[in-house]
């Protein structure tokens, strides 16, 4: 199967960082490798970490999930970036998707389909 998705989680409330943390965990072939708690964090760890994959809140203090998304994007173009909001609206999802982000879901979605979109990302082994 190969090695794991490795996952960065980016959000700026701790309760739902560490449920989706556990929840994810326990799925075959995915690993968290980080959390941020903004969007500088999420740059600076997104660097330091090298994920795969990052979960990308879009409204978090500081730097917003947008501007962190065209940073990572810029930095480390292999690296892909899911917006994960509250209300992945049309015009949210469009500025996610121009700052570089592969997809857009909201955080009322099962997380099936989240890690459904993590798993459609797989690195290709070399």
């Amino acid at each position: 199967m190969g090695r794991p998705i490795r996952i960065l989680l980016a959000d700026d409330h701790p309760a739902l960082r560490k449920s989706l943390a556990r929840v994810l965990e326990r799925e075959e072939s995915l690993e968290v490798v980080g959390e941020a708690s903004d969007g500088r964090m999420a740059v600076d760890l997104a660097r330091e970490l090298r994920p795969d994959v990052i979960v990308m809140d879009v409204q978090m203090p500081g730097l917003d999930g947008i501007e962190a998304t065209r940073r990572i994007a810029l930095a480390q173009p292999g690296t892909r970036v899911i917006g994960y909001s509250l209300n992945p609206s049309g015009s949210i999802a469009e500025a996610m998707r121009r700052a570089g982000a592969a997809s857009c879901l909201g955080k009322n979605e099962p997380v099936a389909a989240l890690i459904r979109v993590i798993r459609a990302f797989r690195p290709r082994e070399v």
